[in-house]
């Protein structure tokens, strides 16, 4: 099956809004084995409507529109649609219902505008909307399946995760068992990763490997299908350990997950605790370790020391260190993860320090950066960056990078035992 997503709305040309619903339709059609070729947006406007569903006739057998369902008189999807096909428009009694219940319990005058939110086309599949008014529906004809879903995500998402994915699921007539993994990698840039795993890219079929590059990380979504759904599994098994032989040392997780979560897992695992030394990265670290769930049983806390003076005058870094050495050294990071692990009593002590930009300190470039690590009983190690971002990426990649080492770190220590 080949799709084509369109999206309609004005606000998305106009760029008022971001079109977040192709990605997420991509992402789920790619799970149930759904070819995505197209992505198109179109304005409210009939006639370009009626142009896009023409040329997207040509090219897709599934088409899946998101918008154009509400109450008023630039809603025209549905109505569009049923022209284009010659399907008549009936009242859904079901969802008019729901739309007049909502009112009575919202203490709301219903306009008359809003009972056509509950018209569907004539023998259409019903979609409800549980997070809103206006259905969704799934119609064939000639050949093609047309979904309609609403354009606001909150109601759109749940609605296809729910009512539209199993929809879809019948209409592919397939026994396969389809299974995604994604797999996460940072501190390898996408065409580092992709140069070393080319070959397996080149020969895939099933299983099949979907590169993609984000915010500094890399995943591969790797998608295999069988009959047999443990067969299935133990196919993405096999590449995912041919991918890790060549790569492993940047992968740090799989799926949604990231590199802070993984982290506070570990921690939690080994009932360590950690506290935090912050120059360049100004608290950072903290910040995005304690927006994660449970981080209280991990985090003790820490100092941002931005300046020279709360480096030696709180955290006991030597004067000597600061005169000889500078604050952008390996020396300074060795002694702020210490310090702080023992001035908070922590396991774990973990220091940033380096020169985000946009200026050169104690004659060191831009993304020069230390990061110290200090856990009881282990001798502290150093790690140095050398980054060419700018300066609030800089920052950015550096508490990336402390999460990684950290997890690196405690890997080899527990594997060396």
């Amino acid at each position: 099956m080949n799709a084509e997503i369109i999206a309609v709305g004005s606000e998305l040309l106009l760029g008022q809004i971001v079109n977040t619903n192709a990605r997420f339709l991509s992402q789920q059609l790619a799970v149930l084995g759904v070819n995505v070729y197209y992505h198109t947006v179109v304005g409210d406007n009939p006639d370009r409507l009626k142009t896009a569903i023409e040329i997207a006739e040509q090219r897709s057998n599934l088409i899946i529109f998101t918008g154009g369902l509400g109450p008023t008189k630039d809603d025209l999807t549905k109505e569009t649609i049923a022209r284009h096909i010659g399907k008549e428009l009936v009242m859904d009694q079901a969802a008019l219902e729901s739309i007049e219940l909502y009112f009575r319990k919202t203490n709301r005058a219903m306009t008359e505008n809003n009972r056509k939110q509950a018209l569907v086309l004539d023998g259409s599949h019903i979609l409800p909307n549980d997070h809103g008014m206006a259905p969704g529906m799934v119609v064939e004809d000639d050949g093609h399946i047309y979904m309609l879903l609403p354009g606001p995500p909150k109601e759109m998402e749940p609605m296809f995760s729910q009512y539209g994915a199993l929809a879809l699921s019948l209409q592919l007539e397939t026994n396969e068992q389809i299974v995604s993994r994604v797999l996460r990698f940072f501190g390898i840039g996408e065409a580092a990763l992709e140069t070393e795993i080319i070959d397996i890219i080149d020969r895939q079929s099933n299983p099949t490997i979907a590169p993609l590059a984000g915010d500094s990380e890399v995943t591969l979504r790797l998608t295999a299908k069988h009959i047999d759904l443990n067969t299935a599994n133990s196919m993405l098994d096999e590449l995912e350990n041919t991918i890790n032989k060549r790569v492993g040392e940047f992968f740090y997780g799989y799926d949604n997950t990231s590199l802070l979560e993984e982290l506070t897992k570990c921690l939690k695992q080994k009932k360590m605790t950690i506290a935090a030394a912050e120059s360049l990265t100004g608290g950072m670290f903290q910040q995005e370790l304690t927006s994660i769930p449970g981080a209280s049983s991990v985090i003790k806390g820490g100092v941002v020391c931005y300046s020279a003076e709360v480096k030696q005058n709180v955290l006991k870094v030597k004067q000597e260190t600061i005169e000889k050495q500078g604050v952008v050294s390996e020396q300074c990071a060795k002694e702020l993860a210490e310090n702080v692990a023992a001035l908070v009593s922590a396991d774990i002590g973990i220091s940033f320090t380096g020169v985000a930009g946009p200026e050169e300190l104690e004659g060191k470039p831009v993304g020069t950066v230390y990061i110290g690590i200090a856990i009881k009983g282990r001798p502290t190690i150093v790690e140095k960056l050398n980054l060419g971002g700018t300066r609030n990426a800089n920052r950015i990649r550096t508490v990336k990078y402390g999460c990684l080492y950290l997890l690196r770190y405690l890997k080899e220590s527990q594997n060396a035992k």
